[in-house]
């Protein structure tokens, strides 16, 4: 199948991404490349690994935080490149950071060594994402991090990211 040109320079980029996997553990390379919208740019990643396996990073979260780090924060379609056959699609952790900025509809082509091998929409390989209309409803608040602990911070010795409770502790 014949891709526009920019999903194949997006399939070089993380090709060559991919080269700069740190992967010792797994041995499971794999580079991602990001087209940022609206721009001729695009943002690249790889997976790096860690003995402790919790600070392990895939290639679509790395290019994904390099790209908000460096204030883009929409994208027009992502590829992901490994050495599978079939390709291999985002893990579920990605996919989900994908919904906090990308829609239903983006799509994320696959590809391995030998080419793009297929698109999908994010929607239909994550179908019912955790996503801003979850956190609030009438039965809890969602406090961040910093909120709670300038209120609440000698009742706390560790918090997640977010600290959901009902309202009643209130």
């Amino acid at each position: 199948m014949i891709y526009p040109a920019e999903v194949e320079k997006a399939y070089k980029l993380a090709l060559e991404a991919r080269l700069n996997s740190h992967s010792p553990y797994s041995k499971f390379k794999v580079g991602a490349c990001f087209k940022i919208r609206s721009k001729d740019e695009y943002i690249s990643g790889t997976n790096v690994e860690n003995a402790s396996f919790g600070g392990a990073i895939c290639a679509e979260r790395s290019a994904i935080v390099s790209a908000i780090s460096q204030g883009e924060k929409q994208f027009d379609f992502a590829v992901v490149v490994t050495d599978t056959d079939p390709a291999s699609p985002p893990c579920g952790f990605c996919l989900q950071v994908m919904t906090e900025f990308c829609a239903g509809n983006f799509p994320i082509y696959l590809a391995n060594l030998n080419g793009i091998k297929s698109k999908f929409e994010l929607g239909k390989l994550l179908t019912t994402p955790f996503d801003h209309k979850n956190l609030l409803d009438k039965s809890s608040t969602v406090l961040l991090r910093n909120q709670f602990f300038r209120t609440h911070y000698k009742k706390v010795l560790f918090l997640s990211p977010r600290f959901y409770c009902p309202k009643e502790m209130f």
